[in-house]
């Protein structure tokens, strides 16, 4: 072929993929809903499929933030504009409880995703035990799905379950920090009343003195810690947690209600290395 007519064909692709370039460079892909997030199970009745989420991909004791769309079965579609809520339940051998819980409420921002929060107080050895059961309505219609979930120990107590001097039974959950550092950290906790064996309210206005201490290195403390006192805009309790190393943390706790009686904890002290009523963080 002669350079003539080679010429004009190299300039004609050369323009081509110029051309196929900048239309790429221009083209942004749809950001999925649930990115960054693991899928924990898929519930299902006739008419719909419940994906349930989370960062881990898993259910785990302690507190848990679960993201929820509702697939239609026959579109394909995702629900956008459903209400509901669920009841979490633990069979024992005797008995059958449930647990501390928000129920879902569509995700700022989103326009398929809900979320909400289930505290897992306990678990059988093999995460058996626990059941969601899913009460929603769409379009005015009513549907509910239900089925067995798994809910593993987690390697820490990130959460305590106990009765009070007063004879009530409490929940106390560690929720952030979700990654501690060296330095101060944002300690976030919730604090939770068994009403009754379905019934698990937000506890308001007590304390949770602090003491955090490593007891693999002398038991020591860290300075510039705060009790955790009740905030009313997200119904939990904050504090101010200085962790000076990486390594094993145990977080001393003293419950005390609005009379400032002890209702579960002890101070640390040379002859009592730990309280009773503790969490605990490793990193």
């Amino acid at each position: 072929m002669k350079l003539k007519y080679i010429l004009p064909i190299l300039f004609l692709a050369l323009f081509t993929v110029s051309c196929s370039d900048d239309e790429n460079d221009d083209f942004t892909p749809p950001t999925s809903e649930v990115e960054g997030l693991r899928l924990i199970q898929e519930l299902d009745n006739d008419t719909h499929t419940i994906e349930l989420y989370n960062k881990s991909g898993m259910f785990y004791t302690g507190y848990n933030a679960v993201s929820i769309r509702i697939k239609d079965k026959s579109t394909n579609n995702y629900i956008e504009n459903a209400t509901m809520s669920w009841m979490p339940m633990m069979q024992m051998p005797t008995m059958q409880h449930s647990c501390p819980n928000t129920n879902p409420i569509k995700a700022s921002g989103k326009n398929t995703v809900y979320t909400g929060t289930i505290v897992y107080q306990m678990t059988n050895t093999d995460g058996s035990g626990w059941s969601l059961m899913l009460d929603y309505t769409i379009d005015g219609v009513d549907y509910m799905v239900s089925d067995a979930i798994t809910v593993m120990q987690n390697d820490n107590q990130n959460v305590s379950s106990f009765m009070g001097t007063d004879s009530s039974r409490y929940v106390v959950a560690i929720i952030e920090p979700e990654n501690p550092i060296i330095g101060n950290n944002d300690l976030v906790v919730g604090v939770y009343k068994m009403e009754n064996m379905m019934s698990f309210p937000v506890v308001e206005n007590y304390i949770l003195t602090l003491d955090p201490r490593m007891p693999g290195m002398g038991n020591h403390t860290s300075p510039n810690n705060t009790n955790l006192t009740f905030n009313a805009t997200d119904n939990l309790y904050h504090a101010n947690l200085s962790l000076t190393m990486t390594g094993y943390w145990v977080l001393n706790l003293k419950l005390m209600n609005v009379d400032d009686e002890v209702l579960k904890g002890e101070d640390v002290t040379d002859t009592n290395e730990q309280s009773s009523l503790y969490l605990e963080l490793e990193f």
